[in-house]
């Protein structure tokens, strides 16, 4: 239901809201200004068409040629000004949060493992060795990426501390067979 009680000045709007007309005319001078401009449109359409079909090289009018370089300049001043707020203003640098305790023991594990593989004797290791050595670096690559992204799971860097384990045996196996010692 409505709320609104009704008053005197309600049915006086009203009936002055269906006294207007409904369509509006504009007055005559309107019109004639209308035809006038749709007239120098016009004429300017075939003069501009008489020029483009003369083969006589004729001066474009001043508006004409400069409004390609007013549209350069607008966008020349758009881009300085940009450029201006890019260089004024710093932009903000991504927030990096600390390795976590499990980031820097696996950080620790492969310095140690770098520290032992550089501790044993430089060999040619042979080939047949290469395709286990690749599959476990590998490997050890994949568990750092996992810890990285789930640097709460102490499983993993038990997984790393294995890999590296069997890398380092791997390798000092490989060594012994390229120098001819015994395994």
């Amino acid at each position: 239901m409505n709320e609104h009680d009704p008053t005197p000045y309600d049915d006086a709007l009203r009936a002055r809201l269906q006294a207007l007309p409904d369509c509006r005319v504009p007055p005559a001078r309107v019109w004639q200004g209308i035809a006038a401009q749709l007239h120098d449109e016009a004429q300017q359409r075939r003069t501009e068409a008489a020029q483009a079909a003369s083969p006589a090289p004729v001066a474009a009018p001043v508006r004409a040629r400069h409004r390609p370089r007013r549209w350069a300049l607008g966008v020349g001043i758009g881009l300085a000004a940009a450029l201006a707020v890019l260089v004024v203003v710093p932009m903000p640098t991504p927030h990096t949060p600390p390795p976590s305790m499990l980031q820097r023991q696996a950080d620790v594990l492969a310095g140690e493992y770098q520290q032992a593989m550089a501790a044993l004797p430089s060999a040619t290791l042979p080939g047949d060795y290469q395709p286990a050595l690749h599959e476990l670096d590998a490997s050890a690559r994949s568990i750092r990426a996992a810890i990285a992204e789930n640097p709460r799971s102490g499983y993993l860097l038990g997984q790393l501390q294995r890999t590296y384990a069997l890398r380092l045996e791997l390798t000092q196996q490989a060594v012994m067979a390229a120098t001819g010692m015994p395994t």
